[in-house]
Parts: structure tokens; sequence; C-alpha cells
């Protein structure tokens, strides 16, 4: 696998050997070993998560205040914008954000550290989007952060209005959002 830093280099956009030809594709969607070689990371996965969203969808920003959730995510059908934001506030890159297009034909994925937001705008008909987490998911822990925060600027490729879920709608501006120390 290839693994490449973003501009906040904790994010990583992880490229898999793909092997295919006429009658189709395999390749190893996660391998404990290689991805400790690989990124240096000794990160545990403890739980699995699919998705379904249709065009112009955006998820997030999301994040868990206490048992934050490390994210290593992927697009199986269609394909997203997908975004990380800092929120640790003792880094040098703290409410910066990075984002990447994810598709099922790039099979790329996207290394979400604890301590960030995630979100992602499905730009695609239908996207459904797999991703590892590190800790159990805890929604009293939940919190979000309003995805068009003018602090953030996040340039989401989206074409109208975005559909949100009513907890989205709801979120926080970032200036009162928890952050991590």
């Amino acid at each position: 696998m290839n693994v490449e830093k973003t501009a906040i280099s904790d994010v990583l956009i992880i490229e898999p050997m793909v092997y295919g030809d006429e009658r189709g594709f395999f390749f190893e969607s996660f391998n404990q070993q290689r991805w400790q070689d690989e990124t240096g990371l000794e990160t545990r996965f403890v739980q699995q998560n699919h998705s379904r969203s249709v065009k112009n969808v955006l998820r997030g920003l999301h994040y868990q205040i206490k048992q934050p959730q490390g994210k290593l995510v992927r697009v199986v059908l269609g394909e997203v914008f997908d975004v990380a934001v800092d929120l640790r506030s003792s880094s040098p890159t703290f409410g910066k954000w990075v984002g990447t297009h994810l598709t099922a034909e790039n099979k790329k994925q996207f290394w979400v550290p604890e301590g960030f937001a995630h979100g992602f705008l499905v730009l695609s008909e239908v996207a459904e989007f797999l991703y590892l987490t590190t800790d159990y998911y805890a929604p009293e822990h939940e919190r979000a952060i309003i995805w068009n925060d003018p602090d953030l600027g996040i340039a989401w490729p989206l074409e109208g209005e975005p559909g949100l879920s009513e907890k989205d709608r709801k979120a926080e501006f970032f200036t009162n959002a928890e952050v991590f120390s």
C-alpha cells in the first residue's frame, strides 16, 4: 500500500495495491501488520460501520469528545468528498481541515485520527461508505460542528443545499464546540 501524508500530517490517504484484469479486481482492504509497518501506527480497530446515502447528503462534522474514534474510511459504491478537521487545541493545525475525494474506483482510504471531526458529502447519485473505528460508538459523547462554519471555511464541492439530519442542522459553531486538549 502507498501511504500519503496530507497537509495535516496525522491525516493519511492510503492507496491499496489493487490487482485486476478483465474479470475484475482484488485488493486487501486492511491488514493489521501491513498497517503498522507502513503507517507506524499501532491502531486497534473495534467496530466497522456501513452507511448508504444519496446525492448531496452531507454527514458531519462528527466526533466523540470522550471515547474518541479514529476512523479508516473508504467508499465501496459511488463518490464522496471526505473531510477531517483538527480539534486538538495544542496542535499547530488546530481548526484546519483537509479533504479528499474517495471513490469506489480509486479505492483510496482516508485515515482520520482521534481528535478530529469528520464529515463527508455524497457526490454521486448514491454512495456506500465503510469505516473502521478505534473505539465504540458512544452517542452520549457525540458532538457535531456545523458543516458550513465560516471559521473553518471548508470548500465543500456542493451544488445547492445539502441534505442534513436534524442533528447536523443543530450542530455547534466551531467557536462554541468542545475540543480536545
